[in-house]
């Protein structure tokens, strides 16, 4: 007898529509779509994707949690074994960067439209400004960054990431999210240094 945990865990053609779907939403999004041009665009019947999910919704809410699952773990991978803490920064904004432009404004947009999906990439967000935060007080610890009301830098850099997240950034300045944190970037590494 299985497990439960042995039996959530998705089979290697299970994995292997994930990905395929997540590619499929990332270039053209997924609010769009219903099951039956999923199932005929992926070459697979209804049941093979109510095995994922019971609904379009909740699979678009896997896939959107698997994009930015698999974020945090590229981001970790970059960012490993480094110690300087404005090369922590440069490469993790940069990391944030790239992963989001694998994603097209379409997909973006469904995100910000559909709420479960939107909380997914608040939750991703406020880990970023999270270790954003630890990146900026090593740097003042270590005598890097100045130390200018640190704290307060990395709770505006935390609104800032908000902003991005919530979509009010890119409809104020017409910028992608990936742009916008590139941009966060160079603010907080020009703005923290001390040469």
């Amino acid at each position: 007898m299985s497990t439960p945990e042995a039996r959530r865990r998705p089979t290697a053609r299970q994995q292997a529509l994930l990905r395929e779907l997540e590619a499929l939403f990332l270039a053209e999004g997924f609010a769009g779509f219903t099951l039956d041009d999923l199932a005929a665009r992926l070459r697979c019947s209804k049941s093979t994707l109510y095995a994922l999910a019971p609904s379009k919704e909740q699979l678009a809410v896997k896939v959107v949690a698997h994009f930015f699952r698999d974020a945090a773990e590229r981001l970790e991978k970059r960012i490993a074994g480094i110690d300087d803490a404005r090369e922590l920064i440069g490469e993790y904004l940069s990391g944030v960067s790239e992963h989001l432009n694998r994603a097209s404004p379409e997909f973006m947009a469904d995100i910000a439209a559909f709420a479960p999906a939107r909380d997914t990439y608040q939750l991703n967000s406020r880990a970023a400004a999270r270790q954003i935060r630890g990146f900026i007080d090593k740097g003042v610890a270590d005598g890097v960054f100045r130390d200018v009301h640190a704290r307060l830098v990395a709770e505006m850099t935390g609104l800032i990431i908000e902003g991005i997240q919530t979509g009010v950034l890119g409809r104020r300045t017409d910028v992608s999210d990936a742009e916008a944190f590139t941009a966060l970037g160079e603010l907080l590494l020009g703005g923290l240094d001390k040469n």
